[in-house]
């Protein structure tokens, strides 16, 4: 299978976009690890509904959305990034799916052509500088369910620490504007949507909602 070309958290509209290195195919045993964990909890939830469309708000250079469309889902996604989603394009076309299922579009300018089954946003909210804004934004496309994900602070920066990374912001990934330990980001969703069930991959809090 073709690798995944990712951005290597490139700015755009002076916004950190895309990932630092490619753990989706990382050969670091860690790294498989806790990746491993992110993947089974989230194919496990998206099952669990049996969606026949998805809509990835935030899709970065398109590694879910071509996950889901190579599984026959009916999945399509979007970023702001106009960079990310040039990315997204190459990368379907190298894996054999549809390229047209991509589009440039804000979290903040959904509309009800984007609704779905599923809307899935994850790893997204923590780069927002206005998070419950873009909840409502995801309140009016989402027709059934919606599967959201971020790191579960301040577990995120400690393990960043351990590992020597970004020392001098504390353990804070460049982009990330947020932060919410998991019983945080529980009370702020619960806001917007029914809270149906709770993962905590390592280190990751994944909340799988329906539309209230």
């Amino acid at each position: 299978m073709n690798k995944i070309k990712i951005s290597q958290g490139i700015k755009e509209k002076s916004v950190v976009i895309g990932n630092f290195f490619n753990k989706y195919e990382s050969k670091n045993p860690i790294v498989k690890w806790i990746m491993n964990g992110f993947t089974s909890n989230l194919n496990e939830l998206v099952s669990s509904v049996s969606p026949k469309t998805i809509n990835e708000i935030g899709c970065g250079e398109g590694y879910w959305t071509i996950h889901w469309s190579q599984k026959g889902y009916l999945a399509r996604g979007s970023d702001f990034s106009k960079s990310a989603i040039s990315l997204a394009k190459i990368n379907a076309k190298n894996h054999g799916v549809d390229t047209s299922i991509f589009k440039v579009s804000s979290i903040y300018n959904l509309s009800k052509k984007d609704e779905a089954d599923l809307i899935i946003c994850c790893e997204v909210m923590e780069h927002l500088e206005n998070p419950e804004k873009a909840l409502l934004c995801l309140q009016k496309i989402t027709s059934k369910f919606i599967i959201l994900s971020v790191p579960n602070e301040p577990l995120w920066r400690f393990l960043n620490i351990l590992r020597g990374k970004y020392l001098l912001s504390l353990g804070n990934t460049p982009g990330h504007v947020q932060h919410w330990s998991r019983k945080e980001f529980v009370k702020l969703i619960s806001e917007n949507f029914k809270v149906l069930r709770i993962k905590s991959p390592l280190p990751w809090t994944m909340l799988l909602c329906k539309k209230r």
